[in-house]
């Protein structure tokens, strides 16, 4: 309060202006205090507040041209496309409002089939990881008989500072050795596939740094390209093989972009966003091969590693593939990977938490993205902490331990099923056809139509359902599809594929009777 008393004294607007007895009130005076302000002859005050209002004479002021305008704007900053907030998503979030006034919430349930954010759609939060977040944000918590003892001591550790530690990469990779050197901590995984690229990206020309990366793709990776300057090289994933990634593909990729561009690495989403798919050892192995022959950065977004459905399938980190592949390989190959707070079976997008490991680093390239790492400070606490519990959950003899291990097996059990009632509903349609939901938190079914046909559907205006148009995603020319999350509950999942179901099998009807009319007038004309 005092510093606002000290700012308001310091730029005291005129006493007879509407400003002045508002402000003072804000800054905690029932009445206006002194001194009085006078302005000297001949010197004209000026303040932001007045000039956009009026002039002393009355007239409005004239507003001076802007300095940021659309025509100065940086041409990569209006490259970039994010379909996941685009048009579509922000049209659902009227029809919401509009629906929410007129005092029908019938849709407002079942609008949100893209959004990503787990808690949001109903996803039950891990109460060990919120229990140790709240102890660090309020450690008076920590003599509060309200929480268990080892939630207590994580935070106790968290606060006081922990050593270096990395034993949850060893044990995930069984034995693969992790120093704690390599690990960054990020604002979520997007900040740190953000810093990574940054470093990456350079020269002009055949010059120009390219970037391979998957179609279909996260948008992230296509928008800090544009947003970077970089060339995007697109490999295409195979959706015939479950969206399985064929190396004949990428070296097509590469070797057409090395005419162009001067690619230096490549991108990789394993368990697949928006395909879900989850990859093989084998593929992995032909990926990182590829990597060391042709000499790229490999980036692994690795963020759902802990959403893997399918029996059959089983996830594999690119560290851990690396190190079986032989010294020659995990001594040369640069690669990093990523983790998140944000999925998994956490889902806590809000705490904004991440890390990413780093092998094989120029030593000096690696002091230059610390700094750039320090310059933005550190990830907002409440996001490490909540790190720090994924990376160190409660073990067998530890009181959380068997709530913990009910809640994350509760929460990837209903995503399974999800998984499978997804893609069990889509393929019963007519045009859809949708690959198992291996892994992740989508489904990106194709839809068989006319191209005039897709233009003129509009799945959000008549069931009120959001999904985002698979354009925003690249998919192969000629094809159509559209993403959505398999989050909501199984009853709110049900009652979503029924509508979207009834308003596909209908569009169809109407379309192909439109199609009919249209043909019997053609031949009928011709006939004349």
């Amino acid at each position: 309060m005092r510093r606002l008393r000290d700012v308001v004294q310091r730029s005291v607007p005129p006493r007879n202006s509407p400003l002045y007895s508002g402000l003072w009130q804000r800054a905690g005076y029932k009445t206006q205090p002194g001194p009085q302000v006078t302005e000297q002859p001949g010197l004209k005050r000026f303040s932001t507040a007045e000039a956009t209002v009026q002039t002393g004479d009355g007239h409005p002021c004239r507003m001076r041209e802007k300095s940021l305008t659309m025509a100065s704007l940086s041409p990569q900053v209006k490259a970039v496309e994010y379909a996941v907030r685009g048009p579509i998503v922000i049209r659902a979030g009227d029809i919401e409002k509009r629906l929410q006034q007129g005092g029908k919430e019938s849709f407002t349930e079942v609008i949100k089939a893209n959004i990503g954010d787990a808690h949001a759609m109903g996803q039950q939060p891990i109460t060990f990881l919120r229990q140790v977040v709240a102890l660090c944000c309020y450690p008076e918590l920590l003599q509060s008989p309200s929480f268990p003892e080892d939630a207590k001591q994580r935070a106790q550790r968290i606060l006081q500072g922990c050593g270096g530690q990395t034993e949850f990469i060893t044990e995930r990779d069984e034995g693969v050795p992790s120093d704690w050197n390599n690990i960054y901590l990020t604002t979520g995984a997007s900040d740190g596939i953000m810093s990574i690229l940054k470093l990456l990206v350079s020269g002009e020309g055949s010059g120009r740094t390219g970037v391979l990366i998957p179609i279909p793709q996260y948008p992230l990776y296509s928008a800090a390209l544009s947003e970077l300057d970089a060339v995007h090289i697109h490999y295409y994933l195979d959706e015939d093989s479950c969206w399985a990634l064929d190396i004949e593909e990428l070296q097509r990729a590469y070797l057409s972009a090395k005419q162009l561009c001067t690619p230096r690495a490549l991108c990789i989403i394993n368990p697949g966003n928006p395909t879900g798919q989850v990859q093989s050892k084998k593929c992995i192995e032909e990926v990182l091969h590829f990597a060391y022959e042709e000499n790229l950065f490999v980036m692994a977004d690795e963020v759902y590693q802990d959403n893997v459905y399918s029996a059959d399938c089983h996830f594999h980190s690119f560290k851990k593939v690396l190190y079986e592949m032989g010294p020659e390989y995990f001594n040369n190959v640069e690669l990093v990977s990523f983790h998140s707070t944000s999925k998994g079976y956490t889902g806590e997008c809000g705490f904004r938490g991440g890390y990413m490991e780093v092998l094989n680093m120029d030593p000096q390239v690696k002091e230059q993205l610390v700094k750039l790492l320090s310059v933005r400070l550190c990830p907002p606490v409440p996001g490490q902490a909540a790190m720090d519990v994924i990376v160190n959950p409660p073990r067998e003899h530890e009181p959380s331990y068997a709530q913990f291990i009910k809640e994350k097996s509760s929460v990837l059990d209903v995503l399974a099923q999800k998984a499978r009632l997804t893609e069990q509903i889509l393929n019963s349609v007519p045009g859809i056809k949708c690959n198992p939901v291996q892994g992740a938190m989508y489904a990106f079914p194709r839809i068989f139509m006319p191209p005039r046909a897709i233009q003129e559907a509009k799945l959000l205006e008549e069931t009120g359902i959001c999904v985002v148009p698979g354009s925003g995603f690249g998919q192969r020319e000629g094809t159509y599809h559209f993403r959505m999350t398999i989050l909501p509950s199984p009853e709110k999942l049900t009652v979503l594929l029924g509508k979207l179901k009834e308003f596909h099998l209908r569009f169809l009807e109407e379309y192909s009777q439109e199609g009919a009319q249209s043909s019997s007038l053609h031949r009928e004309e011709g006939a004349h």
